[in-house]
């Protein structure tokens, strides 16, 4: 075998690879879907008006915590707007969070959901989310980032606080095509 046959050899395998990370990388995301919700009953919540609006349970109360954190792949800094909330179930909730692109390059991230205790995720839907979509911060720029959630009235009545955390990570495809984005328009 020659070295260009070798060299040949050796790209297919790198390019064959690189196509394979690809697919994988655009995977993950409904793969962790199926797994966390039909392996584990872990609901992720729902995009647009898929929650069906519930009678209001005004006889109790259910505290919300927020928790913010961020991947240390991800230059940001990410944090709610306060640590708690109460609401009545089937009462619509706003919160927010804030996000900042502390890089000196524009990043995009998206944001992981989780809920706790687990036995809660089910009863606990996200109407509109930042984590629905991926978020492109540009270098320096901060943003506010809302959610608006119902906790459903058939949430366990020995349920009375509830964690709603979100971790971001660094989304790198999609990072790497703002940056090639970027150096186009400015090429011309």
């Amino acid at each position: 075998m020659s070295g260009q046959d070798a060299s040949a050899g050796v790209w297919r395998r790198a390019l064959w690879v690189a196509g394979v990370a690809c697919v994988l990388c655009f995977s993950l995301a409904p793969v962790y879907r199926i797994a966390c919700e039909q392996l584990f009953g872990i609901k992720l919540g729902s995009s647009g008006g898929d929650a069906v609006a519930a009678s209001v349970d005004t006889s109790r109360w259910v505290t919300v915590e927020f928790d913010a954190g961020v991947n240390s792949g991800l230059p940001w800094t990410f944090h709610p707007e306060q640590a708690e909330m109460r609401v009545h179930p089937g009462q619509v909730a706003d919160a927010m969070y804030y996000a900042r692109n502390d890089g000196a390059l524009a990043v995009v991230g998206q944001a992981v959901p989780s809920v706790a205790p687990s036995s809660a995720s089910a009863y606990f839907n996200k109407t509109e989310c930042f984590c629905f979509t991926e978020q492109l911060l540009e270098a320096g720029e901060a943003r506010p980032m809302p959610v608006r959630f119902v906790i459903d009235p058939d949430l366990p009545a020995s349920v009375t606080r509830v964690t709603l955390s979100y971790t971001f990570y660094k989304n790198d495809l999609a990072t790497q095509r703002v940056a090639s984005q970027h150096a186009a328009s400015t090429a011309h």
